[in-house]
């Protein structure tokens, strides 16, 4: 039996009627259109869905679109203050050549969006750590965590 639910997607309203086993991340996707939010391992493990909900880095494969019903979410989507720039993060990444593939990107910048929240000073061993659930088969971490640092900096200035 189909559910009515309704959140707020970076800012907007989006409502449908699911089934109560859809996952967040097929919500987002499907219902929302934002396909920024990637599906990889489906489990959990490798923080490619990573979304924040009410401002907290969840990971949207392991969370049902009606248990985000009233709630906030935020996606890559919602970061940039324009269609024509990036936020201070995504132009950090950008300019330290952060991302490769770009598959895990969304998910790496929704964590590390959160973490700088809570951190704003962090050190390059805090960052490593706070990437523990975001998984990269392209870089190697060190520009991710380069980038991280000098987006921290600049928004402490």
């Amino acid at each position: 039996m189909s559910r009515r639910i309704a959140m707020k997607i970076n800012g907007r309203a989006v409502e449908g009627e699911v089934e109560p086993r859809l996952l967040l991340a097929d919500f987002i996707r499907d219902n929302a259109g934002l396909t920024g939010t990637h599906l990889g391992c489906e489990h959990g493990v490798c923080g490619a869905c990573t979304v924040q909900l009410d401002g907290h880095p969840v990971r949207s494969c392991l969370i049902f679109a009606v248990q985000a019903h009233g709630h906030q979410v935020a996606t890559v989507e919602g970061m940039a203050p324009s269609d024509s720039s990036l936020n201070t993060l995504q132009q950090a990444f950008h300019e330290c050549h952060a991302l490769q593939c770009g598959f895990c990107t969304p998910g790496i910048l929704m964590t590390m969006d959160a973490f700088l929240r809570e951190e704003p000073d962090p050190t390059p061993e805090r960052i490593r750590s706070a990437l523990g659930g975001n998984l990269c088969r392209c870089t190697g971490y060190q520009n991710i965590i380069t980038a991280v640092r000098l987006a921290a900096d600049r928004l402490n200035c």
